[in-house]
């Protein structure tokens, strides 16, 4: 196997990891915070089961939101990648290892919790950021290393909220306990791969100012927004939809949800190469128009056969767009400025986790589950209707060639 190819097998095995220990805590999330005292009533962001489980996700991604530009800034500014995925790592098991001792410590007010959960975050995504970042730095075409980093995500995700549900029914906590064993094998996982980051020291300032001169980079952030809110949408509003509807346990919502993440997972990297042939814009626009028509679908299915149906078919969609849009990113970052560049992706993609969480858990508990999935849906075709004009005018991919392809039969 060519080092390259090595080494794109391993961060994607790393960002795997990652994303599988963040997935394990979501399909049992409203016994997990029942553990850690989120009694209803009991705190003012634990007044019913719905706001302590969303408040519970929020709290994680407010540390992605505060943290994932520090990740990336003092990583451009160093030259150096590894050392920063390690310390995330291993710092996020100790977040998460902390969760998991609340019960038998003692007493610990739900604000606590959440105090905690935000120092987890805060140290996880660096490591997947960061994770992100070196596989930017390989070679072998920017669709096929983030689809690389995509078919890790899916799979991820697809595999740990099946697991999680399992380890649920133990014990609420053990998947608090996995996801802290997890991190570790991250942050030893990592150190086997060469840092690729360009050996480079520059200052905080020249790092940043090269950023702002591309403003284009606004228009894969936008499209990562509006797709992690989604996720995020149905990570809450999607898995207690499911429970509460179809009337399904924590198991069998982690099925359900593996319905979308297993195409989701498995066609990333096919669908990644492909963008690097026909371009960005016809996976990113018209698949985000299909892919909101999708999660509309979802909400209207009538039984759990269609729900799952509806949910297949999202997946795939997921997995047209998902690549392509980060494969945007390498395509318009500079080489020393790219993990600046892919933490600004990620912590747009974290600001539409927390939209999706707050966004869908407000309007499903204030108006039903049904308007829920038209905002969120709905907000997926408008972007991607409004992005048209700037995408075509930036990458004439509707041609059939690909970003990479232009640049080299332009030299």
């Amino acid at each position: 196997m060519h080092s390259s190819d090595r080494d794109r097998f391993i961060l994607a095995a790393v960002v795997f990891t990652v994303l599988f220990s963040q997935l394990l805590l979501y399909p049992g999330i409203r016994t997990l915070v029942e553990t850690l005292g989120a009694e209803p009533g009991a705190s003012p962001f634990a007044e019913t089961a719905l706001s302590a489980s969303m408040w519970f996700l929020v709290a994680e991604f407010v540390g992605y939101v505060a943290f994932v530009g520090l990740w990336g800034i003092a990583s451009d500014a160093t030259g150096r990648r590894t050392p920063f995925i390690v310390s995330g790592a291993l710092a996020g098991a100790v977040g998460y290892a902390a969760l998991a001792a609340v019960p038998a410590v003692g007493s610990l007010p739900f604000e606590g919790v959440l105090a905690l959960r935000v120092l987890q975050g805060s140290m996880t995504i660096g490591a997947f950021s960061l994770t992100m970042t070196m596989l930017m730095d390989l070679e072998g075409g920017h669709g096929r290393n983030m689809g690389a980093a995509g078919i890790a995500i899916g799979l991820g995700a697809a595999l740990g909220a099946p697991v999680g549900g399992q380890l649920t029914t133990v014990d609420p906590l053990a998947p608090l306990a996995v996801a802290a064993v997890l991190l570790v094998v991250v942050g030893a996982l990592v150190t086997v791969v060469p840092d690729r980051a360009p050996r480079r020291r520059r200052t905080v300032r020249a790092v940043l100012e090269g950023v702002r001169r591309r403003p284009t980079l606004t228009i894969p952030y936008a499209f990562g927004f509006v797709d992690r809110m989604t996720a995020g949408f149905f990570a809450l509003v999607g898995t207690l939809y499911f429970q509460v509807t179809f009337g399904l346990d924590a198991a069998e919502t982690g099925l359900l949800l593996a319905c979308f993440f297993a195409p989701f997972a498995l066609l990333q990297y096919p669908l990644g190469v492909l963008s690097d042939r026909i371009g960005r814009v016809i996976p990113v626009v018209l698949g985000s128009m299909l892919y909101g028509a999708g999660i509309l679908a979802v909400g209207a299915a009538p039984t759990v056969a269609l729900a799952a149906l509806a949910m297949i078919g999202v997946g795939v969609l997921g997995a047209l767009v998902a690549p392509a849009t980060m494969a945007l990113v390498t395509d318009l970052a500079d080489e020393a400025e790219r993990g600046v560049a892919m933490g600004g992706f990620n912590l747009a993609g974290s600001l539409g986790f927390l939209g999706g969480f707050l966004v869908g858990g407000t309007v499903a508990d204030g108006y039903g589950y049904g308007l829920a999935f038209l905002v969120v849906g709905g907000l997926e075709i408008v972007i991607a209707l409004v992005a048209v004009p700037a995408f075509v005018h930036l990458s004439p991919g509707v041609s059939g060639i690909g970003l990479e392809e232009r640049e080299e039969s332009d030299v």
